[in-house]
């Protein structure tokens, strides 16, 4: 007798359990039925609106269908349908759980008609469906879409919303889109005063651009607060515009390490003038671009890791053509500064014509890998990934290029060459092949420049020009043959550029940054870090 008590009290806390749902899904149903008696797009939009407040996700369904014309109501007994048009008939869906119900031909349908303002009717309210998405970033984009879009119609499903959301950050972006549609409601104005507080602490352009809106249409303390919360914004984005400039500046700097970095071994210790170094950060690139062209024809799951394919590939395709042009050019005018800047700008007119010849005098396409794309956002910096990975890039060969130069035998043999050339000779050290090797490394660092550089420039021909100056300025400024000099040479003319170009515009910016250059030189011919040696000092 126990046994069956259990039993019957299980069935009815089921039963009970299931009579809501059935009860609200028959309330759905019968929202849904309202559109056959919907006469006119303001009867329609009502029926939008009592779905879209219902909070279902199972709406979603009819009112998609409905915004793309999919609606469909059956004259013979007036339910409706969402339609799926297959051949000359039409495919009757269930508008809420989607099954096939039955085939119907056109003529004995008829189809619910919408316009661009229903339309957009339709979309916001597709938006507060989404507030209660499993999701966190669905809703996060809901609340996002809202808040640009303020509705006075918003704010009930926005409460709701707020009542059950557990997650702090998308609470404060409900609270965020609810005090915005309160902005565009006819609410008191003590509930304005406070949706401007709230919409204040948000900060960002958004905010300022609502604001804005309301303080043209407002009057009174409203316009007062939202004058003083726009003048707390502008405040605000003021600093978050001059750190969004020191990042560009950063990342700039870091271009300019890696463009910079091999001119400043190979002038260090044989200086020597080299105008083709730009175009070994050229065929950096261009290597990059054939690698990944194998690799879309013949092992495209391998895009990915095109550029770490690439950079050993670069560094060796430079470094021989800069072996060449040393072993070849350069070892017959040591001595002869004039002579050698001419030759190496012979030698990258030929260069370039040679790729032109090559691949052409257009652009080259090359991709950016999946971990490459996109940006995120700190605050209010936006900062993109190719840039990050660049920086990062940048600062691991210095610390690489650093290790051989500091605790190699190779390296120890370079400085000593670089600090008296002739000592080192009596000493035993070849001083030709480290002339060699030397040269050979700044061209093979300056290929695998240009493989990052192809990530956010246009590869051509003409890719090296547009750094072999800034490449000189920085060694030059940073001290010659110092590779500490040329990091923060590097990332101060960055940041300097970038704080000046949004004063002075971008080419007056460069010319006040060789004006500034020129004059340091002045007081500080050998640079930042001025390199010591018996050969300097002599």
């Amino acid at each position: 007798m126990m046994m069956l008590r259990t039993i019957g009290l299980m069935l009815l806390l089921t039963m009970a359990s299931l009579l809501p749902s059935q009860a609200g899904e028959a309330d759905l149903r019968a929202t849904v039925g309202k559109f056959a008696a919907a006469t006119g797009f303001s009867a329609t939009e009502a029926v939008v609106r009592e779905l879209a407040a219902s909070g279902d996700p199972s709406v979603e369904r009819p009112l998609s269908a409905l915004a793309d014309g999919n609606l469909y109501i059956r004259k013979a007994d007036t339910q409706v349908f969402v339609g799926k048009e297959a051949g000359e008939g039409v495919e009757l869906l269930d508008p809420l759980n989607g099954e096939k119900v039955a085939d119907a031909v056109k003529a004995d349908l008829t189809k619910i008609k919408v316009n661009n303002g229903l339309r957009r009717i339709i979309r916001d309210a597709l938006g507060t469906l989404t507030l209660r998405a499993k999701d966190t970033s669905v809703r996060l984009a809901a609340a996002a879409t809202m808040f640009k879009t303020p509705d006075a119609a918003n704010m009930e499903p926005l409460d709701a919303a707020i009542a059950a959301e557990t997650d702090t950050a998308v609470k404060a972006m409900f609270e965020q889109a609810r005090a915005a549609s309160v902005l565009v409601s006819d609410k008191p104005e003590a509930d304005k005063l406070t949706a401007i507080s709230v919409i204040a602490v948000r900060g960002d352009r958004d905010a300022l651009s609502l604001l804005t809106s309301a303080e043209a249409n407002a009057q009174g303390a409203v316009k007062e607060a939202a004058t003083a919360a726009i003048g707390q914004i502008n405040s605000t984005l003021a600093l978050w515009d001059a750190g969004q400039n020191i990042w560009y500046g950063i990342s700039l700097g870091s271009v300019l390490l890696l463009a910079a970095i091999g001119l400043a071994i190979t002038f260090g210790v044989m200086g020597v003038i080299n105008m083709a170094h730009g175009e070994m950060v050229m065929l950096g690139a261009y290597t990059t671009f054939v690698v990944q062209q194998v690799i879309r024809t013949s092992f495209p799951g391998l895009f990915d890791w095109s550029l770490v394919i690439a950079l050993p590939l670069a560094f060796l395709v430079a470094a021989l053509v800069g072996l060449a042009i040393e072993r070849g050019i350069i070892r017959f005018l040591y001595g002869r500064p004039l002579e050698t800047l001419l030759a190496t700008w012979g030698v990258s007119l030929i260069l370039q014509q040679a790729v032109r010849t090559i691949f052409g005098p257009t652009n080259q396409e090359v991709g950016n890998p999946s971990w490459m794309s996109g940006s995120f956002d700190i605050g209010q910096l936006a900062i993109t990934w190719n840039r990050l990975w660049i920086l990062v890039f940048a600062l691991l060969l210095f610390g690489v290029l650093l290790y051989v130069m500091k605790r190699t035998p190779w390296g120890l043999q370079m400085r000593a060459v670089t600090a008296n050339r002739r000592m080192a000779a009596s000493m035993g050290i070849k001083t030709p092949w480290v002339d060699a090797l030397t040269f050979a490394l700044g061209s093979g660092i300056a290929g695998i420049a240009g493989v990052a550089l192809s990530q956010i420039d246009n590869v051509s021909p003409n890719l090296g020009r547009g750094y072999i100056i800034d490449s000189f300025m920085v060694v030059v400024f940073g001290g010659v043959g110092n590779l500490w000099g040329t990091l923060v040479g590097a990332f101060s003319l960055g940041i300097v550029n970038k704080v000046l170009e949004p004063y002075a515009g971008a080419v007056l910016g460069k010319i006040v940054v060789l004006v500034l250059i020129i004059l340091f030189i002045q007081k500080r011919p050998r640079g930042l870090f001025a390199l010591k040696g018996r050969a300097v000092e002599a």
